[in-house]
């Protein structure tokens, strides 16, 4: 049975990413267990990784970095073991080299790159950029598998105030327009995250966290 593991560093909404996975992966009829854990030995042991993310970026970070072990552990298991590895929102975010909201902070540095404040050129919008925005996947290459069969123009649950800037236009595997392009789904390799909330965007969002489940890159 598949083992996927969602890391629980104290950043909230982390049952319902681990719900939402379950469901998908009954809607897609695969034998999974999801586990929320604090514990590295765990995210060492899985099959997949899933690092959910609510708050600010520097608290999110030291929230993970007091887990005893866990930065190692994820290290070990999605860069030097090549597990599959999702980040969502500011999960999503502590991918980046460095994130500069309230100060400069370090990231796993998986997808260089820097998170910066949202600045829309139309003063009508707000920050933060809250609700549902359409997402346009990059047409070169083809579809990402993790993005699949998805609509054309299917729109996403977005809540946030940051947003990544990648170095390499190629990791940014998705963008929606808010008074500006946003990287809203970045990746190489084994890992891919979303700056949008897969748990709360309905029947887009499962079919995204299925075919998560179900890549094997």
């Amino acid at each position: 049975m598949m083992q996927v593991a969602v890391i629980d560093y104290g950043s909230g909404n982390l049952r319902s990413a681990a719900k939402a996975l379950e469901r998908a992966a009954a809607e897609t009829r695969l034998a999974c267990r999801v586990l929320v854990t604090a514990r590295a030995e765990d995210a060492a042991a899985a099959d997949r990784l899933v690092l959910p993310g609510v708050g600010a970026f520097a608290e999110c970070w030291r929230g993970l970095a007091a887990l005893s072990g866990m930065i190692a552990a994820l290290e070990e298991a999605v860069i030097a073991r090549a597990r599959p590895f999702l980040g969502i929102c500011v999960g999503m975010q502590l991918m980046a080299t460095t994130g500069r909201e309230h100060g400069d902070h370090s990231g796993l540095g998986w997808i260089p790159g820097e998170v910066v404040g949202l600045r829309p050129a139309d003063a009508n919008l707000k920050v933060p950029h809250m609700g549902w925005n359409e997402l346009t996947p990059r047409l070169t290459g083809g579809a990402h598998p993790v993005l699949a069969g998805l609509a054309q123009n299917v729109h996403m649950y977005f809540v946030h105030s940051y947003h990544l800037q990648a170095r390499d236009s190629r990791e940014v595997l998705a963008s929606t327009d808010y008074g500006g392009p946003i990287a809203a789904v970045v990746g190489r390799d084994n890992v891919i995250g979303t700056q949008f909330h897969p748990e709360k965007s309905q029947a887009a969002g499962l079919r995204l966290l299925g075919n998560f489940l179900r890549w094997r890159p």
